[in-house]
Parts: structure tokens; sequence; C-alpha cells
């Protein structure tokens, strides 16, 4: 892939990263929805969640305690641990 993603955060070098080839299919990997706390984020997340697990998809779901500030690294590096695949959801 050759698109670049800016990210938005305050870095001061960009890092050079490689894109991770997406799976061919959802089925039997665990999928991560995270909230970063937006307004009305978890109506939407609820929805998705809903869908994935009607298609008989395993899901788990994360809050970030603030959506001012990037999610803490424990909650990264758990996220990191029990998920295949993550679902980062807001709203205004």
């Amino acid at each position: 892939m050759s698109s670049t993603l800016l990210d938005p955060t305050g870095e001061v070098q960009a890092a050079q990263r490689t894109w991770l080839d997406r799976p061919q299919t959802l089925e039997g990997l665990t999928i991560g929805i995270l909230d970063i706390s937006k307004v009305k984020g978890d109506i939407f997340l609820d929805q998705i969640d809903e869908l994935l697990q009607q298609q008989g998809l395993k899901t788990k779901r994360y809050i970030k305690p603030t959506f001012t500030r990037p999610a803490p690294l424990e909650l990264k590096q758990k996220i990191v641990r029990e998920c295949d695949v993550v679902i980062e959801g807001l709203a205004d």
C-alpha cells in the first residue's frame, strides 16, 4: 500500500511503519472495540458490536478514560494481548 497516514498527535519526528496485512476474514478472531469517550460514541459502537455478534464473531469492549489524551499504555498493551483486530470509534 502506498498511502501516507498522518498522525495528529504532537510527534516531533514522524515514525515510518509498514502497513500490516488485513485478515481475509474476521472468523475466529477477537475484535476489540475501543470507545474513545466522545459523547454518543458508545451508541454507534453498541450497534457495531451487536452486528458483529449477530454474525457469530467474538468482541471485547474497551474505553479510554478521556478523549482528550491518547489511550494509556496499559490499555493499549491489554488490547494488543487480547485482540487480533481493533475498531476505534468516536462521535460528535
